[in-house]
């Protein structure tokens, strides 16, 4: 230590690079080598040396050198500097962090069982720390070290390791001190578990969970009393180390947790031991060598089953729940649950499907169902399915007019509840060949009218079809399922309907109503996405046959006319029938590029037509979402580029002519190519975004232009994302953005003031779409415009500009700071805003304001204190949070003890 830093520091590199060209060499000095490191170590303090000797420490041991009698000097030299206590100088420009130098030092302290005898009781004494960092490195430190050493380097700190954890998680006030404890004692008890037994050898594994039990055992008996719990944690902390450990601790303590409960009366005293059965079980399953592995509770299985079921019997929903839960592990244990307790759960779950009104108990239910289905799928084919569809077709009992209106809404939420159950147990392929006819017989009933289902249910119902598509297992089985059975069913219902219109009582299907041919739309869109390639050639040729061509063959329940022509327009138009083609467009927009659309030329044709004449709106922009989605996905040359070409040139000469009628039309066709071409890079997509700008100085269509930026930068829920297998490249907002931010500006200072709030909000609906990282780099070039967009009448524009401002403001870039009388202006000018979410983001805004440094921000004090007044007796609660939070914050401000 007598050198200089930059000479230690040599001489540090010096070592390191020996021990990788001349180790051998080193080696042959035995242990006078550490020696002279150690004598070379001692009383170093500058951080960028401790952390290259504790490389060469590490490496020392690691690789094998004679420690010879020095391994306790090597183990001083070291451990002096644990716990590490070092924090880094705010302009550091080494970069080097406490972090660093903990791993460093720990895996030199962890690094040869040799240590043990003094690592151990170092470990002990510092745990006896007040300080929590120094708890908590040595709750770590423990975990790495007892990895790596054998159980007789343990025994002789057995007691006293106990002690420090029992406490540390008996009296802690810290999660993480907590979890650190509790992870160390797992670590503990699965070195202990490894040590191999003979007959003359003691068990330390045994001993040690003796005294884990003796500590913690007789609290679990004590429901009522607070130590429970970190009782509880213990035991399962050590349970989940080995099988060994999970046997001796689970034989010790279930009969106790089943006589308790048995004996209990109280609801919330049997939740809770409930639930520490249930930990007990989850901890269990995760020390399993394998899934098939007899499981260990086998011997207290039907205590557990009736515990269980007597539990689902109460009436308490917290207890009912928890029970669930506990069903499920023990589903998932092998052997635990039989035929007959299968049968019996079902039996439980079905009646508190149908009777049950707490909604978490039936999402509980609903939970429980579909992981016991994807085990024992007959039981739930042959029971719950029947039973379901039984109550589902029901009508609910006549009573009088105010019993009647009650009984309607219990019979519409035990339907929503038997709906969601049948998608969660549609998980296995013959589970879902007998749940997807019962959702389809609703979408028939309701299109009938035999059954009163509400337009919300069948929605529903397409919802839980959806949900099967996306999780059912990817067989051909189910694919045939969707192929053969669903997507016909659904098309020959929304045909029929179309073809139906309004009968003589005034009736109408629900299957022509937006909402529900949107929900179809999903279920078709997510079953063509996933079904494998022969099939989905099939479905495609099927669907673009019916639109272009009026094949109905393939139609269940046929008996339509032979003469439609869903995409040619007659004479007099039919808006239930020209809306379907957004089933043509969940059909062939959702595919893998790789299957070929047949008639391409021909359906793009009609699309394009339709999109341009149609006056209804779901059809027109269908046609124009489906037209788009199909040129998405084209390959790239000459035939594409010309048909974007004629395309560009038809829309572009009805958006020129003010007096045409179907401005609207061509402006949702153009829009949706755009972002079709946008997303894969096209180089005409240029042309059409300019056509955009171009539109945001139109008197008609100027508003227009402006909320087409929004659907130019998100995302679509139905056509041209990536669960459609869209051609989307990644970063294309930001390529967006860099390569059009600087027209927006430009634009906006040539535009006249009336026009100048489209510029606005379509600077807002595009920077509010950009990654936050990205914000905070563009900011400053575009700080004025958005200032300005804050003053803009339209409420909308101005909560996206704040969400825009509010991460932005954690860390302002210099130009921010400049332009803080204007930003401040504005802000306290939109905490008396009439919308409650611009209120809102207005005041997160002000409160992050307050983290400024105090020199910036002081002279606003006043003035913001005298506006925050006025939210505080705002009527909505989440209003007068947060200007209670923002307020506080601006009354440090320069206050002694404040910012």
């Amino acid at each position: 230590m007598s050198l200089m830093l930059a000479e230690r520091s040599c001489v540090y590199s010096m070592l390191i690079n020996l021990m990788e060209t001349r180790e051998a060499e080193l080696k042959g000095l035995g242990a006078d080598f550490v020696f002279g490191f150690v004598q070379s170590m001692d009383g170093e303090r500058d951080p960028r040396n401790l952390l290259l000797a504790f490389q060469i420490a590490k490496s020392i041991i690691h690789r094998g050198y004679d420690l010879g009698k020095f391994t306790e000097e090597l183990f001083e030299v070291t451990s002096c500097y644990f716990p590490i206590d070092f924090t880094p100088p705010s302009n550091d420009p080494h970069g080097i962090t406490k972090e660093d130098l903990i791993e460093a030092l720990r895996a030199v302290l962890s690094g040869t069982p040799k240590f043990a005898e003094f690592v151990l009781p170092l470990i002990i004494e510092k745990l006896d720390s007040d300080v929590q960092s120094a708890k908590l490195d040595s709750l770590q430190t423990l975990t790495s070290c007892v990895s790596q050493y054998e159980h007789k380097d343990l025994a002789e700190f057995l007691e006293g390791l106990w002690t420090s954890l029992r406490r540390e998680v008996f009296q802690t006030s810290s999660e993480r001190i907590e979890c650190a404890g509790l992870a160390a004692l797992t670590a503990l008890t699965s070195c202990l578990s490894r040590s191999v037994l003979n007959s003359d050898s003691e068990d330390s594994l045994s001993t040690f969970l003796d005294l884990v039990l003796t500590d913690c055992k007789h609290h679990l008996c004590e429901p009522d009393l607070k130590l429970v719990w970190p009782s509880a944690k213990l035991l399962q902390a050590a349970c989940s180390a080995s099988s060994r450990a999970s046997h001796i601790i689970t034989a010790a303590v279930m009969p106790a947790l089943v006589e308790q409960y048995s004996s209990r009366t109280q609801c919330s005293h049997r939740r809770t031991l409930l639930e520490v059965v249930l930990r007990f079980i989850q901890s269990v399953t995760s020390s399993q060598s394998s899934e098939n592995e007899e499981s260990m509770f086998l011997a207290f299985r039907q205590s557990l089953c009736d515990m269980v079921f007597s539990a689902l019997s109460e009436t308490n929903s917290s207890l009912q729940i928890t029970a669930t839960t506990t069903l499920t592990s023990l589903a998932q244990q092998t052997g635990l649950l039989l035929d007959a307790d299968i049968e019996l759960a079902v039996d439980h779950l079905t009646r508190l499907l149908l009777t049950e009104e707490d909604e978490k108990v039936s999402v509980a239910v609903v939970s429980c169902a579909g992981a016991l289905a994807e085990l024992h799928p007959t039981i739930f084919i042959s029971k719950f399915i029947p039973r379901l569809k039984k109550e589902m077709f029901s009508e609910p009992m006549e009573q009088d007019n105010n019993r009647e209106a009650s009984e309607k809404h219990s019979h519409h939420a035990v339907r929503q509840q038997c709906l969601s159950a049948l998608a969660a147990v549609s998980i296995r392929p013959s589970v879902v060949q007998e749940s997807t006819p019962v959702l389809l017989e609703v979408l028939s009933s309701a299109h009938a009218g035999s059954v009163g289902f509400s337009v919300e249910e069948v929605v529903l119902a397409c919802r839980s079809l959806q949900k099967i598509a996306e999780q059912v297992q990817d067989t051909e089985e189910t694919g045939r399922c969707f192929h053969e059975l669903i997507i016909p069913r659904l098309l020959s219902l929304a045909l029929q309907a179309a073809l139906q219109g309004e009968g003589s009582s005034g009736r109408r299907s629900p299957l022509v109503e937006e909402v529900v041919l949107s929900a179809v739309v999903s279920v078709i869109g997510t079953s063509c996405s996933r079904l494998q390639p022969k099939l989905a050639e099939q479905t495609v040729a099927r669907a673009v046959s019916l639109f272009l061509d009026g094949d109905v063959s393939f139609l269940p329940d046929n008996s339509f006319p032979s003469h439609i022509r869903l995409l040619k327009q007659p004479q007099r138009e039919s808006w239930s029938q020209s809306q379907m083609v957004c089933l043509l467009m969940g059909c062939v927009c959702s595919l893998p590029r790789s299957v070929a659309v047949p008639q391409i030329e021909q359906l793009l044709s009609q699309l394009e037509e339709m999109s341009c004449t149609c006056t209804h709106p779901l059809s027109y922009t269908s046609a124009a979402k489906c037209f788009a989605g199909l040129v998405n996905k084209q390959s790239q040359g000459d035939s594409l580029d010309s048909l974007i070409q004629r395309t560009m040139k038809r829309v572009c000469g009805e958006l020129d002519s003010t007096s045409s009628p179907t401005r609207s039309q061509a402006f949702t066709l153009m829009i949706w190519v755009a972002k079709g071409l946008l997303l894969r890079y096209h180089p005409l997509s240029t042309a059409l975004t300019d056509k955009l700008f171009s539109l945001l100085d139109d008197a008609d269509l100027g508003s227009m232009a402006a909320e087409g930026f929004s659907l130019l930068m998100s995302d679509s829920a139905d056509v041209l994302n990536r669960g459609c297998h869209a051609d989307l490249r990644i970063m294309y907002r930001q390529r967006f953005f860099s390569e059009n931010s600087s027209k927006l500006v430009q634009g906006f200072n040539a535009a006249p003031q009336e026009k100048k709030s489209n510029y606005l909000k379509a600077l807002s609906n595009i920077v509010n779409k950009l990654p936050k990282q990205v914000q905070i780099t563009e900011l400053p070039a575009l700080l004025n415009l958005l200032l300005e967009a804050l003053s803009c009448p339209d409420q909308g524009v101005q909560l996206s500009t704040l969400s825009c401002l509010e991460p932005v403001l954690i860390d302002p870039p210099p130009a921010l700071i400049q332009q803080l009388e204007a930003l401040f202006s504005r802000l306290l000018a939109l905490v008396s805003s009439p919308t409650m979410s611009v209120k809102i983001t207005s005041l997160r805004c002000i409160h992050a304001l307050s983290r400024l440094p105090t020199h910036e921000i002081f002279p606003f004090r006043a003035r913001v204190l005298k506006a925050l007044a006025r939210p505080l007796d705002d009527k909505k609660r989440r209003v007068r949070s947060e200007a209670v939070l923002a307020r506080g914050e601006w009354y440090l401000v320069g206050s002694p003890g404040g910012r």
